[in-house]
């Protein structure tokens, strides 16, 4: 009964961490609700699309004498803000943002107008929206349930703490077996598709998706070689199970891969350059 238990809260913890990290991620849309011009308009602002497709931005309302633009640019790399006016279709105002490179990021905002009325949505800040190439459902898929199996593991395998005679060592070489595969295998691969670029934590950059990977392999790893070597070994499969619930509670994608316009601007200019040189 109580390892059943023991499951079921793991299972419980796993499923809250992951609506958190869904919920918390710089990849979910900005929603919301607003009173304007006597209408209720209601907006959800995408924050990653895929490479090739123009970004649709669309506000509801279906009072006519609503318009407005969209405010955009190249994010840390434009000064100056683009405008595209908001069509009427379909009972709301649409706007598409253009299709950028893998990794590349646009900063947007709306601006609504009606009679002398105005207002921004969002009211308090700007959107920032992340393109990204197209993951293959057959990677994708097994990567999060590798990745969500090692967070079910590992909280499993940290409850053991609380049993009187625990099996720490089969669940922690399971729990690192997931987390290798989802982490350090598959992870990769869908970092690969999506922006073209196996690994860009510690050492190459500053990617924390791949350094909180990292960091929960290591706390792991030190929790196995302590649970070796400590005369109460129990206690380290609580700290591994710990570090790897902190480095989860980090929201998905933050500090991700970006693209560097600048570059790409160079690289332009330089092949430009090089390309007159040749027809002189």
């Amino acid at each position: 009964m109580r390892t059943f238990l023991f499951w079921l809260l793991a299972f419980v913890i796993t499923a809250a961490t992951a609506i958190y990290q869904r919920a918390t991620g710089p990849t979910y849309p900005v929603s919301g609700k607003q009173e304007f011009y006597g209408s209720q308009i209601e907006y959800k602002f995408k924050r990653s699309e895929d490479v090739g497709t123009d970004c649709l931005v669309e506000i509801k309302t279906d009072d006519p004498e609503i318009a407005g633009k969209v405010f955009w640019r190249r994010f840390k790399y434009d000064t100056e803000w683009n405008v595209a006016e908001l069509q009427r279709k379909d009972g709301s105002l649409q706007a598409e943002l253009p299709s950028q490179p893998a990794a590349g990021k646009l900063e947007y905002y709306v601006e609504l107008y009606g009679g002398d009325a105005k207002t921004d949505l969002p009211s308090d800040h700007t959107v920032v929206m992340r393109y990204k190439g197209p993951v293959p459902i057959w990677v994708l898929i097994p990567h999060v349930l590798f990745m969500f199996g090692a967070m079910l593991l590992s909280t499993r395998t940290g409850l053991e703490y609380f049993r009187k005679e625990p099996k720490l060592f089969k669940l922690t070489y399971w729990t690192i077996g997931f987390l290798a595969i989802g982490g350090f295998l598959l992870g990769p691969a869908v970092q690969w598709y999506a922006f073209d670029a196996w690994w860009t934590g510690f050492p190459f950059g500053m990617d924390l998706t791949d350094n909180k990977t990292l960091i929960a392999m290591i706390g792991w790893l030190f929790a196995l070689y302590m649970m070796k070597k400590s005369p109460n070994p129990k206690k380290w499969v609580l700290v591994g199970a710990l570090v790897l619930l902190l480095v989860y509670m980090i929201p998905h994608s933050v500090l991700g891969s970006e693209l560097d316009y600048s570059k790409i601007e160079n690289q332009q200019n330089n092949e430009m350059i090089s390309k007159q040189r040749g027809e002189v």
